[in-house]
C-alpha cells in the first residue's frame, strides 16, 4: 500500500477535511518533505489541474497523483447527479467528465462523493438511484478509456441518503453492471455507518478502489479511537495495494496532521 495526502485548491472548502490549502506547489513540497508517496487533489474544476504543469510539479517532488476529487461541483456550483432538472444533471456530468479526463491524463482516478446528490426536490429514492446508475455508467466508461476506475464514495447518513454502507453500494454496482466503478472506502464515514469496518472491507473485496485514511473524528489516524490494525489486515487479506490517503482536518496544524498521518501509515501499513 502507498501513502497519499490531500491538497485543496478550493477557497470555499478551506474549512473542509483537507490537509494542505496553500496551492499545489507548496502542498507537493510539504507532502514530499514529510515522506508521502502521492497527493490527492481537490480542485475547483478541471481548469485547476493543467496536466503538464501538475505532472511537472509532482515529478519534481518525487510524487504521483493518487486521485482527483470532483466535490467542488457541489461546493461551488450546487451541481449533483440526482437533480430533478435534466439539463442541470447534464452540467454535473460535464463537470465530472472534465475532471475524469484531467485525472486520467495524470494516471489517476476521479472521485464522486458529494456530487452524487440525494433524494428530495421531487426526486424519489428509486428515481435518484436510477439517475445515479445512469451517470455512473456513462462516467465509468469515460474513466475506463484512460485505464482508470471511477471512484464512488458512500458517505455517512448526514451527507447522503443514497448509499452509506459499503456492501449495499457494492451490490448496487454489481446489479447495474457498473464494472468500471470502484468504491472509495472512507474510514471516517465507515466509523459512523459500519458495525465492523474491517469486516465491511473484507465483504466487498476487489471493489475497494481507494481508501481515505482518517480516524473516527476526521483527524489524522491515531488522534481518534479507530483501531487501524484490523482494517489494514483486512486490506492485505483482499490484496489491496492502492493508496491510504489522508483526507482529514489540518489539526492542530497542517504539518502536525501530515506528520501524524505518515507516522501511522508507517506503523500499521508498511
Amino acid at each position: 500500500m502507498r501513502s497519499a495526502i490531500t491538497i485543496c485548491l478550493v477557497p470555499e472548502a478551506r474549512q473542509g477535511p483537507f490537509v494542505f490549502h496553500d496551492g499545489l506547489e507548496l502542498g507537493c513540497r510539504a507532502a514530499a518533505e514529510v515522506g508521502f508517496d502521492a497527493v490527492e487533489i481537490f480542485p475547483g474544476s478541471a481548469a485547476d489541474v493543467p496536466v503538464d504543469e501538475v505532472r511537472r510539479m509532482v515529478t519534481a517532488h518525487g510524487l504521483s497523483v493518487a486521485a482527483v476529487g470532483t466535490g467542488a461541483g457541489w461546493v461551488k456550483h450546487r451541481l449533483h447527479l440526482c437533480d430533478p432538472d435534466a439539463a442541470t444533471r447534464a452540467r454535473a456530468c460535464e463537470f465530472i467528465a472534465a475532471i475524469i479526463d484531467a485525472a486520467g491524463d495524470l494516471g489517476a482516478p476521479a472521485i464522486i462523493g458529494s456530487m452524487q446528490g440525494r433524494t428530495g426536490e421531487g426526486v424519489s429514492h428509486d428515481a435518484a438511484l436510477a439517475m445515479l446508475a445512469d451517470a455512473l455508467g456513462i462516467l465509468g466508461e469515460r474513466a475506463s478509456r484512460h485505464g482508470q476506475p471511477l471512484l464512488y464514495e458512500p458517505l455517512n447518513r448526514y451527507e447522503t441518503d443514497l448509499f452509506t454502507a459499503q456492501a449495499r453500494a457494492a451490490t448496487f454496482l454489481e446489479l447495474h453492471g457498473l464494472h468500471d466503478v470502484k468504491l472509495l472506502c472512507d474510514l471516517f464515514h465507515m466509523n459512523i455507518e459500519e458495525a465492523d469496518p474491517a469486516a465491511a472491507l473484507m465483504a466487498i473485496g476487489d471493489r475497494v478502489g481507494h481508501v481515505h485514511w482518517a480516524d473516527s473524528n476526521r483527524r489524522a489516524m491515531g488522534m481518534g479511537h479507530t483501531d487501524p490494525q484490523p482494517i489494514v489486515a483486512a486490506l492485505r487479506s483482499i490484496g489491496y495495494t492502492g493508496f491510504l490517503s489522508a483526507e482529514i482536518f489540518p489539526l492542530p496544524t497542517s504539518l502536525d496532521a501530515a506528520r501524524q498521518s505518515i507516522e501511522s501509515f508507517r506503523t500499521f501499513a508498511t
